[in-house]
């Protein structure tokens, strides 16, 4: 079952337990993946759903900090909702042992010696990590391990 199928069943049980919470992001979802099926003119297969999704929860994670900091703690527990929900529709994610052995490997494969190799590592990395890791916290790692 692709993923996109998944999210469309997902959807009509929510509607169909009245989970208004539930429906409500996964709406949002189907809207976004839509809206760029619509601009590039393509039919979206699961990378390119996961990526929608990653950047949908990047957006969550950036408004709860807002929001936050703005003392808006009902619309910071809403946006936090919606992340469970999104998160669902990611792969597995790795653990910090698992994307330190791929930074290791990266490493060694592109000869990196120090920060100014960064971009190399991390293009290697990019394509293996795609919604399975936060790249933020991938980015810092690469850093910690380039300036030892």
């Amino acid at each position: 079952m692709s993923l996109k199928s998944r999210i469309t069943d997902d959807m009509k049980t929510a509607m169909k337990a009245r989970d208004a919470a539930r429906l409500s992001a996964i709406r949002l979802l189907m809207a976004a993946i839509k809206q760029k099926e619509v601009d590039e003119r393509i039919e979206l297969d699961d990378a390119a759903i996961v990526a929608v999704v990653d950047k949908m929860l990047k957006q969550r994670r950036d408004s709860v900090t807002q929001y936050e900091a703005g003392g808006r703690q009902d619309l910071a527990e809403q946006e936090k909702a919606e992340m469970l929900v999104l998160a669902d529709y990611l792969p597995q994610q790795l653990s910090v042992a698992e994307i330190n052995a791929l930074i290791e490997a990266a490493v060694a494969s592109s000869g990196a010696a120090g920060m100014q190799d960064m971009g190399k590592v991390m293009a290697l990395l990019r394509p293996q990590l795609a919604g399975r890791a936060d790249m933020a916290a991938v980015s810092a790692l690469i850093k910690a391990r380039l300036a030892a």
